[in-house]
């Protein structure tokens, strides 16, 4: 009998690197000793990608000035602008494209330099190019130091959506200075805080009660809480993708207030709100789901409110940056298009505890019940 159909096997791939290298590196960044740009040894030639913010800082002169129109000896530099509003389709072309006419090869390495956008970007672009060269970070904000350097998450928003275009693809090496976050403007510095805060209260009770307990020096940002805040987020993060890397289980669980915050993103306009912000908020409206179905005491939500009011982030049902009418059914229309969702129903992430988390679906009603 004549055979119609067979199958072909193949090994199990995983993009990028089987590996993360991670080093914590203390004290005022260097990293033109870091990486000695424009060395003339045999090692690959490297595509360092940052933007105009931290392309400012006064201690990143020494390695931005030996750039030459964007080139030093072997290695080159591309400066795209800070931001939200950057974190597209064309950004990432842009990365591949000066690649390309800079001769690079998938045997060499692409750098970023940056916050959660640039790694994202940075990410993208190697996994795309030629089908794939090594990339490493230097993440330079607290949100990409706790949550978005970790794990291999890369992508651009997409049509005015979060993230909808991407690749898993992990970082070789990630370079870690604590002391970059002591450049940040307030606001960015609470959007990272608001992630280390959702790494607490999914797998990190200890973390918690610093949270509680220790906000003063942590609104100071003092060197000792801040290391111990990285440090436990970076673990607990790499635990979770080791276990979990192409977010089949428990690595969902990091998306912990996300299907709303990026609803609020993108209704607020990409980049109105911080990330970090839009995922407190988001967690406040899982807090308030998880009680109105009764799966926590009042008292559990209560707890989660007031500790995201005690770092002055907003807990309202509908935040004041929203204006216009049908905000209900905005909402719905945008979470409807999560890329999480695998049904007709919106997917989140509820808890009955800390530490004690779970995914639903839900139904329209029940988001629309944290939305009045």
């Amino acid at each position: 009998m004549e055979q119609n159909s067979f199958t072909i096997s193949y090994p199990a791939i995983y993009s990028g690197t089987e590996k993360s290298e991670i080093r914590f590196i203390s004290g005022t960044p260097d990293l033109a000793a870091l990486f000695n740009p424009g060395n003339t040894d045999d090692s690959p030639r490297r595509f360092f990608v940052t933007d105009a913010t931290v392309a400012s800082l006064d201690f990143m002169q020494p390695f931005i000035a030996g750039f030459d129109d964007g080139r030093q000896g072997k290695d080159c530099l591309i400066i795209l602008g800070s931001g939200e509003p950057y974190k597209t389709i064309e950004s990432v072309l842009t990365i591949v494209k000066k690649a390309v006419e800079a001769d690079f090869s998938r045997n060499d390495v692409f750098v970023g330099i940056g916050g959660g956008v640039i790694c994202d970007l940075t990410g993208f672009a190697a996994s795309v190019f030629k089908r794939g060269a090594s990339v490493q970070f230097v993440p330079t904000t607290l949100l990409a130091m706790v949550d978005a350097s970790i794990g291999g998450k890369t992508g651009c928003d997409f049509e005015n959506y979060k993230n909808m275009v991407g690749t898993f693809f992990p970082a070789a090496k990630l370079y870690y200075y604590p002391e970059f976050v002591k450049s940040l403007s307030e606001r960015q510095y609470k959007s990272g805080l608001a992630e280390a805060l959702k790494t607490a209260l999914l797998f990190d009770r200890e973390l918690v009660d610093i949270f509680k307990n220790e906000s003063e020096r942590i609104l100071s940002r003092e060197d000792g809480i801040l290391s111990v805040i990285i440090r436990k987020c970076v673990q607990a993060k790499a635990s979770v993708v080791e276990q979990d890397f192409t977010e089949k289980g428990i690595r969902s669980y990091l998306n912990l207030g996300h299907t709303f915050a990026h609803a609020l993103e993108s209704i607020a306009g990409l980049g109105a709100v911080t990330h970090g912000d839009a995922v407190a908020w988001g967690i406040g409206r899982a807090a308030e789901l998880s009680f109105k179905k009764e799966y926590v005491k009042e008292a559990f939500r209560n707890e989660i409110l007031g500790l995201l009011e005690l770092y002055g982030w907003e807990t309202d049902s509908i935040p004041a940056v929203i204006r216009g009418g049908g905000i209900g059914e905005r909402f719905l229309a945008v979470m409807h298009k999560d890329k999480k969702n695998i049904t007709s129903k919106v997917r989140v992430i509820l808890q009955k505890d800390y530490c004690d988390t779970f995914i639903e679906e839900v139904d329209d009603s029940d988001i629309l019940s944290v939305l009045k």
